[in-house]
């Protein structure tokens, strides 16, 4: 396969991933970063050029997801929460309650990160892989056996939840995704809401994730970048209208063995090693 045959196949492999990831909140750096390796890129080609791709697609189709309807952000400041009023101009709290889960979801990033780059440097790689693969799949056999339930809301769920995640991401690179979308569900967050959080949230943390290549100051090859992009601006718009029409009790379900068939093969990627 000549040069430009190779990114033609990524701009449309890129589209399909986003495609996949902006509808269901998973899956987009899963499958996309064995096919670029399969394809003979390396790790320090990809990753970064993945991260600008979800922080630009990512920030697009949560505003998307909000003019269609999907969530609501608003970020104003809520100057009659309790918080607020307390702490007087010091005080920030947003308004809609998408916005605060997105908040929150980001800054216990930061958290999970640290956490997770002290425990990577003296935890075996087999048993972190191990851990996130089991992990996501039982949550996704949660979703599907209670996908007809409705979860009451839990803001102590929302936290721990965005800890775990970005510990997971913070380990591996992955594990993201289809934690921070189930967990939500589990939380009591309404699932196309969960959608629309989750790419302002991603896309958040991977915007720190490039700023920290470029602070590092290690060369890195951005090559790729430009097609992943492309690809992905493309496929967010049909993603966006397909959460608006699908009910919420199928697009849970499809979730649910979503995340079940991704930790799986995280799992089988594992063992096949």
């Amino acid at each position: 396969m000549d040069f430009e045959s190779i990114f033609i196949v990524i701009f449309i492999i890129s589209l399909l991933a986003e495609y996949m990831d902006a509808t269901i909140g998973m899956g987009y750096g899963t499958t996309l970063t064995p096919i670029l390796l399969l394809l003979g890129f390396s790790p320090l080609q990809i990753v970064p050029s993945i991260l600008v791709s979800q922080f630009i697609c990512g920030i697009f189709a949560a505003s998307l997801h909000q003019r269609a309807g999907n969530v609501i952000f608003d970020f104003k400041n809520d100057a009659e929460h309790r918080i607020v009023k307390r702490l007087g101009k010091l005080g920030y709290i947003p308004r809609s309650n998408a916005s605060k889960v997105a908040m929150i979801l980001v800054l216990s990033s930061i958290v999970g990160v640290a956490i997770a780059v002290l425990i990577a440097l003296s935890m075996p790689v087999f048993y972190l892989k191990l851990y996130i693969g089991l992990i996501v799949v039982t949550m996704g056999v949660i979703i599907v056996f209670k996908h007809k339930t409705r979860n009451e809301f839990s803001w102590k769920k929302i936290m721990g939840l965005g800890l775990l995640a970005s510990f997971n991401k913070g380990i591996s690179g992955g594990g993201y995704g289809p934690l921070v979308v189930s967990g939500q569900i589990l939380s009591g967050v309404e699932t196309k809401n969960s959608i629309g959080i989750t790419a302002l949230a991603e896309g958040a943390t991977c915007f720190i994730g490039v700023l920290m290549y470029f602070f590092a100051g290690t060369e890195v090859d951005w090559s790729l970048a430009p097609y992943l992009v492309a690809g992905s601006l493309i496929s967010v718009p049909l993603s966006v209208y397909t959460v608006k029409r699908m009910p919420v009790k199928q697009f849970t379900l499809l979730i649910g063995v979503a995340t079940i068939l991704l930790g799986l093969f995280t799992l089988i990627k594992l063992f096949a090693q």
